[in-house]
């Protein structure tokens, strides 16, 4: 298992950066498209849908959504906004689970979530893109969360006693999520000394960090919600060691639009 881990990952990782920092425009926009698309076919299946030909229509219809959305950029601040509406309700369906797993039992209503999942992803990312700073931001909070993710590790590892949501992840800790926060914390000051902001730009610098961090363990939270409820240990085996491309990317599902909106907000993106 960790040679299959260790083979696909030296595999994927020269192209995702690649794609993320070479490319440009709309051959960023397919790019990330297709990373998105592949997770709807994956969502479909958490959504309860069995027939490969139901799948791959779901995946279908959410790549025509992201062309419309590629066209008519005016949505963006709709997707957007939709999308902290959403990591908001998530919230509390995860910390009501599985009691809250009523609301949304229905094929449809999971249809519906995938949609308020990845399709304000794709667009947080060509947002992000766009702008003057588009690479080192889009960096920003990939880094934010992978340094979350290791300090999660290693302090859930150390000091793990409370469990963080017993009925959805048994294995997380809320010294986990300390953990995580604290490192992305010190790497958002290191940054900000490094670029000279000012006292008040530090704050709410590492204000926007610990939001974006701790949405993102929402994130990660929500999957494993779905995942459970639909018995399903991976989303699916696409990458070797890896599971599925959800898998991989569902605590940037809640991170990137979040990251976006708090700078878009404090109007940093466009300096």
């Amino acid at each position: 298992m960790l040679k299959q881990r260790i083979i696909t990952a030296l595999i994927l990782l020269p192209i995702a950066l690649g794609g993320f920092f070479l490319l440009s425009g709309v051959d960023f926009a397919l790019f990330i498209g297709v990373v998105v698309t592949l997770g709807a076919w994956e969502w479909a299946r958490l959504a309860g849908l069995v027939a490969q030909t139901l799948r791959v229509a779901y995946a279908a219809v959410v790549a025509g959504l992201l062309m419309l959305l590629y066209l008519m950029q005016e949505l963006a601040p709709w997707v957007l906004g939709a999308s902290v509406l959403w990591w908001g309700l998530a919230t509390w369906l995860v910390l009501t689970y599985p009691r809250s797993s009523e609301l949304w039992a229905s094929a449809a209503c999971r249809l519906l979530i995938g949609l308020l999942i990845l399709l304000p992803a794709w667009q947080g990312l060509v947002l992000l893109k766009q702008w003057p700073l588009g690479n080192w931001l889009i960096m920003a909070v990939m880094v934010l969360v992978w340094g979350a993710d290791i300090g999660a590790y290693f302090s859930g590892r150390a000091f793990g006693k409370r469990k963080l949501a017993p009925q959805v992840s048994p294995g997380k800790s809320w010294e986990g999520v300390y953990g995580g926060l604290a490192l992305s914390l010190v790497i958002t000051a290191a940054v900000g000394l490094y670029r000279d902001w000012s006292v008040g730009e530090l704050m709410l610098g590492l204000f926007g960090a610990a939001v974006v961090v701790l949405v993102s363990v929402v994130g990660d939270l929500t999957e494993s919600m779905f995942k459970r409820r639909s018995g399903i240990k991976d989303s699916s085996n696409l990458l070797p060691g890896h599971g599925g491309v959800l898998d991989r990317i569902d605590s940037l599902t809640a991170a990137i639009p979040v990251f976006a909106v708090l700078l878009w907000a404090a109007n940093w993106g466009v300096m």
